[in-house]
């Protein structure tokens, strides 16, 4: 039978693999009752007329099925172990059975056994011995592809899950990916670069080129906070609202995987947004619904099973917001996990897998993939949770609070010439204001200062008001809200009154906690 055109493609690809050699044997296990299957003790890779023995070496080209679409090809090369794979086939034709429906093995010891005797399978107990299969045969390289090349959340577990079954039994180092298919969400060669192989001043570059304006050698420190451990990478960002966290993540992922345009959808990156109720793990790594009858399986076990199926691309989950709830209620498995020296997570008790709200199969336990670069976002006010000492020594926390309002507003004037005549209007003001309340923990970021600029540009176009009015209205209701503070912040508010002489609505706002002040103790203007 012809084979299909995913299958030709390839084996194409196998052959063209600079350890194929033009004189060994090619076998085809890619027949619909030859497809291999994963058994107790290993996988069972298919059977081949071997009547024929070659001198030269073997490539074996094989697949495995796994819905509900998903195929794994596979070539297994076999060079070195040809002697042995030779030796193995003239044992069994001594015994006087015939080669031509030769049983392949791959055992979880990582080498290869041939039977050729129908009752000799590895799903019968007992009906195979491999001190009866000697000898064993050594593999060189093993060469994979998944069809369709896709990174798509409906890729079925075991599918990502094979490609790190088949590494354990090899090894690693002999498991590569071809790639014979050009498809649309593929992952590129750029997307598989490792972040601490990359240059520094690229990623700065292109975290610039993005529109990032850190200062302090932010990006610098957590590169290096996310790279300097082999197998766990995980960051907090802290500090004032509006400063960049959330984007800071997003902009060195880009950076990492070759993206130079923001707006472009990265299938490495995985935004988490935490929710206040989280109170489980189940949020994170999903959970079986009755109802349903199917695993629901969330965006963050979505990211992992992404990180399972490409192992040498790094994936990027952002936990943003994620003191919101308690971290370490939500958590505490992963961070577990993160610390195993056999990661592992538990989803389920279920022998059987379940079908998984994705359309894969989702099993008990998945590996914690190493690729697997975590990042979360935390802001510290009233509607948040302190976090935990067992949280915050499993990660490197980064303080995000300063801000370089001038630099910003030079930045931003050479990214939008049309904000020019804003940004020279609101800076001073902008500057002044910042400059009374970073000392006291209540400054604001690059966010509230852009939207400001933005809402002065806007209206100014309407020529109802006067530059004065529009800073004092968004004065009023974008920065002054947060205010908050005790007796230690007197002087603050008394400066405040100075700075607002002429804007109205603002020196109202700045009297009036001044009032609550003197009558409470304490003041808050979004009361």
């Amino acid at each position: 039978m012809p084979l299909t055109q995913p299958q030709q493609q390839f084996k194409d690809a196998c052959l063209q693999d600079s350890l194929y050699k033009s004189s060994w044997r090619t076998s085809d296990l890619l027949g619909f009752s030859n497809r291999a299957q994963v058994v107790d003790g290993g996988l069972y890779v298919g059977y081949s007329n071997l009547e024929r023995i070659n001198p030269n070496g073997y490539l074996l080209i094989c697949c495995i099925k796994f819905p509900p679409e998903d195929t794994v090809f596979f070539g297994i090369y076999i060079g070195a172990g040809t002697a042995d794979f030779n030796q193995r086939l003239e044992n069994m034709a001594a015994r006087g059975q015939r080669n031509n429906l030769t049983k392949i093995y791959l055992r979880d010891d990582g080498r290869l056994y041939l039977h050729n005797d129908y009752l000799d399978d590895l799903t019968v107990k007992g009906g195979f011995n491999p001190d009866n299969a000697s000898p064993s045969v050594d593999i060189d390289k093993v060469v994979y592809a998944v069809y369709p090349p896709s990174v798509s959340a409906k890729r079925s577990l075991l599918a990502r899950e094979f490609v790190g079954y088949l590494a354990r039994f090899v090894g690693r180092n002999k498991v590569h990916e071809a790639q014979p298919w050009t498809i649309t969400g593929s992952i590129s060669a750029m997307m598989r670069r490792q972040p601490h192989t990359i240059k520094l001043a690229d990623i700065e570059s292109a975290i610039q080129g993005l529109g990032g304006h850190y200062v302090d050698d932010l990006v610098v420190r957590f590169h290096i906070a996310l790279n300097h451990l082999p197998e766990k990478h995980f960051v907090i960002l802290t500090g004032l609202s509006g400063t960049g966290k959330t984007s800071l993540a997003t902009r060195y992922a880009c950076a990492v995987h070759g993206i130079t345009d923001e707006t472009q959808a990265d299938p490495l990156f995985f935004t988490c947004p935490v929710r206040p109720d989280w109170t489980d793990p189940t949020e994170l790594v999903g959970y079986y619904d009755v109802i349903a009858n199917r695993y629901v399986v969330p965006r963050f076990l979505e990211a992992l099973l992404v990180a399972t199926m490409y192992p040498d691309a790094p994936v990027f989950v952002l936990l943003d917001e994620m003191n919101l709830a308690r971290v370490e209620y939500y958590l505490s498995d992963v961070l577990s996990a993160m610390e195993s020296r056999r990661p592992s997570l538990h989803l389920h008790s279920s022998s059987i897998p379940y079908e998984g709200s994705t359309g894969g199969e989702i099993l008990s336990d998945i590996p914690f993939p190493p690729n697997v670069y975590l990042i979360g976002t935390i802001n510290i006010d009233e509607t948040t949770h302190p976090v935990s000492d067992k949280v915050l020594d499993r990660a490197t926390v980064i303080d995000m609070s300063t801000v370089d309002l001038d630099g910003y507003l030079d930045k931003l004037r050479i990214e939008d010439l049309s904000l020019t005549a804003s940004i020279d209007v609101c800076r001073p003001i902008l500057v002044a204001v910042l400059s009374r309340l970073a000392p006291e923990g209540l400054g604001f970021g690059y966010r509230t200062a852009l939207e400001f600029v933005r809402y002065h540009a806007f209206a100014a176009t309407l020529g109802t008001m006067t530059d004065n009015d529009i800073i004092d209205h968004q004065m009023a209701q974008k920065v002054l809200v947060k205010l908050r503070g005790t007796e230690r912040q007197r002087a603050m508010l008394k400066s405040l009154v100075g700075l607002f002489a002429t804007y109205t609505k603002s020196l109202g706002i700045v009297r009036h906690l001044q009032e609550e002040l003197e009558e409470l103790g304490a003041f808050q203007a979004s009361r």
